[in-house]
């Protein structure tokens, strides 16, 4: 077997995806209706989309398999990753890359792989759509066409996706997408026991530069705010603008005591901001912080809702205006 080669912009690709926030979502009628398709246009037991992640390929759609990621040196779809044109592979036990692998000599025994790479929003090569089949076969012209044209709609669910789900503006999650991503974050603290911690902010004084300063430079105020917040938060929190000048940042597997640890230094990072910006307008914002209780926050609402009233409570105690 043969290691995948990894692309030349592979760090640029993974944040790409990563950012997508797609990888250990819920299944979705909208990809397995496509797998589905391709199951039956090209005959064959198995069909996936697959997403390539640093280590790992995750399945977003997987019909003929039994399990949902695999690693990721050990795949077809890491290879055909390094292509644009769909990697086809008609007899596995004959290609010295793919002899040995455990697909291939275990079960579910496969022989033939045909995988179209798909890209994201950004152009970024994301993973595949792919078909296996336990016997050996080929494709002829039209069904590669055929494999290119369902990788290609693939390509549109996850841009329609993406775009559903992200602000325009500052290109966080919307209200729709954080509760999409914070219905599944919770569930799985839920099962692993872990904590979870909600931050509900709001610009203040946000009115005032509107009013003084005019909407681009309102505009520049909130994608300043959330640069600073995708800098000083983690890859695996889930930072969205709910709408206007709100903003919220989940932390998973987060203890309680951190909060102010965390809170300190997004502080400082606006700090800097303001005084190294030369901009006539200074961030400044009140904050409230919920832990999430599973016996109280059965929804991902009743959270928002008391972390709302939390910043309320801190913007009266600060005086600070809308």
């Amino acid at each position: 077997m043969q290691p995948a080669p990894l692309p030349e912009n592979e760090n640029d690709r993974l944040e790409a995806l990563l950012s997508l926030q797609i990888l250990d979502t819920s299944v979705e009628e909208r990809f397995d209706r496509l797998t589905r398709l391709a199951r039956r246009l090209f005959n064959t037991p198995i069909a996936v989309v697959s997403l390539v992640d640093k280590d790992r390929q995750w399945f977003k759609s997987c019909l003929g398999l039994n399990f949902h990621e695999g690693p990721r040196e050990a795949s077809f779809c890491g290879h055909a990753l390094m292509g644009d044109q769909p990697l086809v592979v008609p007899d596995a036990r004959l290609d010295p890359r793919f002899a040995d692998m455990p697909l291939v000599v275990e079960s579910p025994k496969v022989r033939f792989y045909a995988g179209q790479p798909i890209k994201g929003p950004n152009g970024f090569k994301l993973g595949t759509l792919c078909v296996m089949d336990k016997k050996p076969r080929s494709l002829d012209e039209q069904e590669l066409s055929a494999l290119q044209d369902l990788a290609a709609m693939v390509e549109d669910e996850i841009a329609a996706a993406h775009y559903a789900t992200m602000d325009d503006l500052t290109e966080l999650s919307n209200r729709r997408g954080f509760i999409m991503l914070a219905e599944y974050v919770l569930n799985l603290c839920v099962r692993n026991g872990h904590s979870a911690q909600l931050l509900y902010f709001d610009l203040n004084n946000f009115k005032q530069i509107n009013d003084r300063l005019g909407h681009a430079t309102g505009d520049l105020a909130l994608t300043s705010f959330a640069g600073l917040m995708k800098e000083s938060f983690r890859g695996s929190d889930v930072i969205a603008r709910l709408g206007g000048d709100e903003f919220v940042v989940l932390l998973s597997d987060a203890k309680e005591e951190r909060v102010s640890e965390i809170l300190q230094r997004f502080m400082l990072c606006v700090a800097d901001y303001n005084h190294f910006s030369g901009n006539e307008f200074m961030l400044d914002f009140s904050v409230g912080h919920v832990a999430f209780e599973p016996a109280l926050h059965r929804v991902v609402d009743d959270l928002l809702r008391d972390a709302d009233e939390a910043m309320y409570r801190s913007k009266e105690s600060k005086g600070a205006t809308e």
